[in-house]
This record gives C-alpha cells, sequence and structure tokens, in this order.
C-alpha cells in the first residue's frame, strides 16, 4: 500500500476552506475511486490527471486507486484540484512523501499535456490559505499576479506539471513572485466626462448629491435626455476604493472569472449595467452547484446601472429589495449557502411610457397604460430608491449657455462631503449617509420641530412611509 497527500482549497462565495486530498494504491483491478462529494467537472479530472502524468514521462499505476477529498461532507467543484490531485497520485507512485508537498497549497487545472491552465478564485483561495496560515501557494503562471496581491505567504507559479514535480524535488524553481505592472495600472480607461452632458442642471445635481451620500437614484425622461450619460457619469465623481475595498472587489472579480492582465487589482468604483433581459439569477448570482456572483455584487463598492428599468422582470426587480437593504446576498442551494457583499448604488433609468416617443406631446398612450408600464416598479423598491429626478427634453438654449462643471471639479466636491460624512459617522461605525441607522437620525440628530413637519404631513398622508422619512433625512445631511 501507498499513499500520498497534498491540499487544495475549496472556494464557498468568498471564503475558503483547506480541502487534504489523499491518494491510495491498494491491490485490487486496476480503476479510479474519486470520494468526497466531487460535481462532474471534478469527476473528469480523472481523465485530466492520468493523461498530464502520462505525457509527463510518469507510470500510471496499474492498481486500485483511490481519491479522498477531505472534509468529505463538503461539495467539491471546479477543476482546481487537478494539480493537488496529480501531486498526489506521484507521491504514492513513488513513494515519496517531498517535505515541500506538506507545506504547500496546490491551485490550477491540467491540460491533457500537462500544461497548467488558470481557473477562477486564486484570489479569495489565497486569502484563505494565508489565513490558515500556510507557509506556500503554488497556483498557475496565467494567475500568478492575482494571487501576488496577498502579502505575507509565499506565492509561486507553475507552468507545467513537470515543472512543479522537479520543484518538489528541490532540483528546479518555479515562477516567482511578481510586482504589478505599473505601466499598465497608470494606463487606467479614460472616464466619461461631465462636462458633456448639455443641460440637465437638476439631474446633475442629483447625481454630484447621490455620490456624495452614496444614495440610490432613479432618472425618468424621454429617449435621448442624458440618462444614461448621467449613470456612466457616476463612478468617476466616487473616491478611489481603500486597499480593503479593493482586495474585497477583486475577489469577487476573481470568483466571477473577470480578472486579466498583469494589474488585477481593481482600485475603481466598478460600473456594471446588465441588459434589462438579465433574469433573478444574472442579477442576484446563482447557478448549477455553487451560486455564482451576480451583478448586485459585481457592482458591490460601486453603481448598478439598470436602463430601461420598466422592461426588467417583475421577479428580478424584487430581488433587489433585500441586497439594498442589508448591503450582501445570501445564495441557497442544494450544496449550500453562498455570500457575497453588495454593497452598491442603484440607478435606474427608465421611459414614462411605452411608446416613448422623443417630444412627450407625441405621446399615443392612455393614461392606464403609462401606469401599468411603470406598475413593474412596485411601491417596496421605489421606497429604497432615495432620489428621483424627472428629465425633460433639452431646448437649444442650453447649447449657449456652455459647457457645465467638469468631473474634476464636481468630485472635488463630492471628497468633500464624503470626508465630512466619514468623520461625522465614524463613532458609529459607518462611513456615508446612506449606511446611517434612522433610529439614530431621528433621535440624536433630530432637525428642528419646524423642518420636520412636511415630514410628517407626508408621513398621515401616507405619501412616505417610515422608511422614507429616513432617506429623506439621510439625504439632506449629503450636501454638507
Amino acid at each position: 500500500m501507498a499513499l500520498g497527500r497534498a491540499y487544495s482549497v475549496a472556494v464557498r462565495g468568498l471564503d475558503g476552506v483547506i480541502v487534504e486530498i489523499e491518494a491510495d494504491i491498494s491491490p485490487g483491478l486496476p480503476g479510479v475511486h474519486l470520494v468526497g462529494l466531487p460535481d462532474t467537472a471534478l469527476q473528469e479530472s480523472r481523465d485530466r490527471v492520468r493523461a498530464a502524468i502520462h505525457n509527463g514521462g510518469n507510470d500510471w499505476p496499474q492498481a486500485r486507486l483511490t481519491l479522498a477529498l477531505s472534509p468529505a461532507t463538503l461539495p467539491k467543484m471546479g477543476s482546481v484540484y487537478d494539480l493537488a490531485l496529480a501531486t498526489s497520485v506521484l507521491s504514492a507512485q513513488l513513494k515519496t512523501p517531498w517535505e515541500r508537498l506538506e507545506k504547500t497549497v496546490l491551485l490550477g487545472e491540467l491540460a491533457l499535456d500537462g500544461r497548467v491552465r488558470p481557473v477562477k478564485g486564486v484570489l479569495p483561495a489565497v486569502l484563505a490559505a494565508k489565513r490558515e496560515g500556510w507557509q506556500t501557494v503554488v497556483v498557475p503562471t496565467d494567475n500568478l499576479a492575482e494571487a501576488c496581491l496577498v502579502d505575507g505567504i509565499e506565492v509561486c507559479g507553475a507552468a507545467t506539471l513537470g515543472q512543479l514535480q522537479a520543484w518538489l524535488k528541490g532540483e528546479g524553481r518555479l515562477a516567482p513572485r511578481v510586482e504589478p505592472d505599473a505601466s499598465t495600472a497608470s494606463a487606467q480607461k479614460p472616464t466619461p466626462e461631465l462636462a458633456d452632458v448639455v443641460g440637465q442642471t437638476d439631474a446633475r445635481y442629483a447625481v454630484e448629491v447621490a455620490a456624495a451620500g452614496a444614495h440610490h437614484l432613479m432618472l425618468t425622461g424621454p429617449p435621448g435626455v442624458g440618462k444614461t450619460m448621467l449613470a456612466q457619469r457616476l463612478p468617476s465623481l466616487l473616491p478611489e476604493l481603500t486597499p480593503e475595498q479593493s482586495l474585497e472587489v477583486t475577489a469577487i472579480h476573481s470568483v466571477a472569472g473577470l480578472l486579466s492582465g498583469r494589474s488585477p487589482l481593481i482600485t475603481r468604483p466598478p460600473f456594471i449595467a446588465p441588459h434589462h433581459t438579465s433574469t433573478v439569477a444574472a442579477l442576484v448570482g446563482g447557478g448549477s452547484g455553487m451560486a455564482r456572483p451576480g451583478a448586485v455584487s459585481r457592482a458591490h463598492r460601486g453603481v448598478l446601472f439598470l436602463d430601461e428599468c420598466a422592461e426588467i422582470g417583475a421577479s428580478a426587480l424584487e430581488a433587489l429589495r433585500t441586497p439594498l437593504e442589508d448591503g450582501e446576498i445570501r445564495l441557497a442551494r442544494r450544496d449550500g449557502v453562498a455570500c457575497y457583499p453588495a454593497r452598491f448604488q442603484l440607478v435606474l433609468a427608465a421611459n414614462p411610457c411605452p411608446c416613448a416617443p422623443a417630444d412627450p406631446r407625441d405621446c399615443i398612450c392612455p393614461a392606464f397604460a403609462k401606469r401599468r408600464y411603470l406598475g413593474k416598479l412596485s411601491g417596496p423598491l421605489l421606497d429604497r430608491v432615495d432620489l428621483q429626478v424627472q428629465m425633460h427634453p433639452v431646448r437649444s438654449a442650453a447649447f449657449a449657455i456652455g459647457e457645465g462643471e467638469s468631473t474634476a471639479t464636481v468630485r472635488k466636491r463630492v471628497a468633500a462631503a464624503r470626508d465630512a460624512a466619514a468623520e461625522r459617522w465614524a463613532p458609529y461605525g459607518v462611513r456615508t449617509n446612506a449606511e446611517i441607522a434612522g433610529p439614530l437620525l431621528r433621535r440624536r440628530f433630530r432637525p428642528q420641530p419646524s423642518v420636520m413637519k412636511p415630514l410628517q404631513t407626508a408621513l398621515d398622508r401616507g405619501v412616505l412611509s417610515i422608511r422614507g422619512v429616513d432617506r429623506t433625512l439621510r439625504v439632506a445631511w449629503s450636501p454638507r
């Protein structure tokens, strides 16, 4: 009997669990038995691992081979375990317990010729290995830049299974840690300029207030008035992500498989704009097996823009209510529960009616059709939107006024408002006006009775709910 052992990581949501992989070669009919709740992709790894070992110049054991992945009750998904499976088989076949193998976490998919292919979720996996106190992690060379975002752990890149085997024997070297490519990091995508938006003074101010307080925003108006342009310019008004936020956002995009290049760290608030035909799973996350992050999580610390929101299915829109309130999304599936952060700014854009002419006077929709068109946006959802702006067509006089304020000018005011809010709410554990608790605003920071009177009147008439009153008070703090 021969036994080999290697280690990998199972990623659930943004959390990682160390997986111990054992290979046991025992007398019996030749065959491979994979145990430990593997999914279909992992079941197919038997053929990939066998071909990679054989094409690497090693012999495949002609006996009963049992591969066990522990914890046995944890579902295992994907091809990230290929490298660890192959090394555990080699260790058992050669009867060599490599010392380096006992201290290393292995991540990577194998090609049939032994090449190591990139995989998703490397960043949260490396973070989990560091948290558990592991010394070294080996990743595919294409994932090396992503893995090197984590400090305090040795990161190496493997191009082939043969290169990794030589390193385990102490006869070769792996690709060392790489630093982010400064030229790539500095060559950021140009941000849209706010001065390009003609007219729309009220909507521009609403976007500035939304950026200052992290408020949700809804823009309605005929096509061509600048709803999409304003939404696209909101992220450029937001401050840079902090190092902790950058790592968190990058980890989400790593699980989604959206990272690439020599500088994968995301430092700017993301802008996610799904199509109006998106399903519930596309918006909040889902899929077979363990749920993958949806648009609300990919927009974490950034902006989620839903254009033509009146065309989106009602069930998809209602699914936004929980992440809007809680700042996270919990996806329960057969194989477990995945929790992803979803602290984003929602921007909704809609036409006023189904026919949506450029000039509202040309509308042919009856009144009930207009009500039904925007009726998909339920009261509970709109109650969570802080700012609602009705935009109107721009007249020729707006061109004579000249350009509005630039993005840089408005960004300075937004930064000042954000800094003031962070200092104001620091004792209460939040940084933006949109996050402050309503009871705190109504008790310790309650405005004067003359200021509260219109809100009390709206509450008595049913125009506002208690949540609406709280959101109005939060917006009132944002221009300061």
